[in-house]
C-alpha cells in the first residue's frame, strides 16, 4: 500500500554531513531513496529545520543550503524523485516515481522579513510551521515555558499561508499559539503529533485540540518518536496504532495520516526503524481497520484534505 509521509529531517542530516552522505542509499539516512522505495512511500515531505543556536544572520543561508541539497542531492541525482510544487502534482506521479515536497519547520530563518518567506514559497515550500520548540518572533513553541500565542507577525504569516494555499503546521506550537492559529488558519495541519491523552508530552495534542482540528477540516499525522508514543519511551507498532485509534474516536477517521519524523529521531518504534519498514505498520493496521480506512491513513486522507481538491 502506498504511503504519504508528511515529515522527515533528511535535509538536515544531508546538510550536517557536508557532502559525505548520498540520499540514494546512505545507511545513516532513515528515509533514503532506497528505503522509501522498499517501504512503498509514494510521497515524502522534506522539512527545512534551522538550529536556534545558529546566529540569526546565518539562519536564512542555512535554510537555503538545505533547499540547495534538496534540488542537487535529492532531485537531480535521482530521476525517480519528482518535486511536488502544486497540490495536484500528487495526482500526476507515475509508477516508480516518488513525490518530494519542501516544508518549513519553524520560521526562525526568516527573522521578521515576510519577503524571505515569499522566497521560500517560490522555491517550493508548501507547509509552514511557525515554531520549533523554542520561541521566535512569530510565536512560542511547545518548549517555551512562557506559553504565549502568536505575535502580530505570526498572524501575518498565517494569512500569507492562507493566501498562497500553504498548510499551517501546528505540531510544535504552544497551546495558546495553537488556538490563535485555529482562529485564522484556512489550512491547519499537524505534520507529526500524537495524542496527549495517551502520552502526556508537550509536543502532543489534547483531545480538544484534536477535535478542533477535525472540525475545521485539518489533518493530524501521527509521529514515530518513541517519547511521543509512550511515556516510558519504549514503543512498538501497537502503541502507534493506539494513537491512530484514539484520534479516530474523536472524529478523525478521515483526517488521520502518517508523519514519521525519520532522521529527526534517535530512538525508534520497534518494527518501524526506518522507511523500509513502513509496510509492517500497514499490515498491523489491516488487522484493526478496514482496507479503505487504512488506505485513508496511508495516503487518501491527505489527498482528500490538501488545500486544492478534495472536500475543500
Amino acid at each position: 500500500m502506498k504511503i504519504i509521509d508528511t515529515h522527515c529531517d533528511v535535509l538536515l542530516k544531508l546538510w550536517e554531513s557536508k557532502g559525505e552522505m548520498r540520499f540514494a542509499d546512505a545507511p545513516k539516512l532513515d528515509a533514503n531513496k532506497m528505503r522509501l522505495e522498499q517501504g512503498e512511500v509514494a510521497a515524502q515531505l522534506f522539512a527545512i529545520w534551522v538550529d536556534p543556536a545558529i546566529k540569526q544572520e546565518h539562519k536564512f543561508d542555512t535554510a537555503l543550503g538545505q533547499i540547495d541539497l534538496f534540488y542537487r542531492e535529492v532531485l537531480d541525482k535521482n530521476p525517480q524523485m519528482k518535486q511536488l510544487r502544486n497540490w495536484d502534482d500528487f495526482d500526476k506521479l507515475g509508477d516508480g516515481e516518488i513525490g518530494a515536497m519542501l516544508t518549513l519547520e519553524g520560521v526562525d530563518a526568516i527573522g521578521n522579513d515576510l519577503t524571505k518567506l515569499k522566497i521560500l514559497y517560490e522555491l517550493g515550500v508548501r507547509s509552514v510551521g511557525l515554531t520549533w520548540n523554542n520561541a521566535n518572533l512569530a510565536a512560542d513553541g511547545a518548549g517555551e515555558p512562557r506559553g504565549a500565542g502568536l505575535s502580530l507577525f505570526g498572524k501575518d504569516i498565517v494569512r500569507f499561508n492562507n493566501e498562497h494555499r500553504i498548510l499551517t503546521d501546528v505540531s510544535h506550537l504552544s497551546e495558546k499559539a495553537f488556538w490563535d492559529v485555529m482562529e485564522i488558519a484556512d489550512y491547519p495541519f499537524a505534520s507529526h503529533s500524537n495524542s496527549r491523552t495517551l502520552c502526556d508530552h508537550p509536543r502532543n495534542l489534547y483531545d480538544d485540540q484534536a477535535r478542533a482540528m477535525f472540525e475545521k477540516g485539518g489533518l493530524i499525522h501521527v509521529v514515530y518518536c518513541p517519547p511521543f508514543v509512550t511515556e516510558d519511551g519504549n514503543a512498538g507498532i501497537a502503541d502507534v496504532i493506539r494513537h491512530i485509534d484514539h484520534f479516530c474516536s474523536l472524529g478523525g477517521l478521515k483526517q488521520v495520516g502518517l508523519g514519521s519524523d525519520f532522521d529527526g529521531i534517535s530512538t525508534y518504534v520497534k518494527g518501524l526503524e526506518n522507511a523500509a519498514k513502513y509496510q509492517n505498520l500497514i499490515n498491523e493496521l489491516l488487522k484493526h481497520f478496514t482496507e479503505d480506512d487504512v488506505k485513508g491513513f496511508a495516503y487518501q486522507n491527505f489527498l482528500d484534505h490538501r488545500p486544492a481538491g478534495g472536500r475543500r
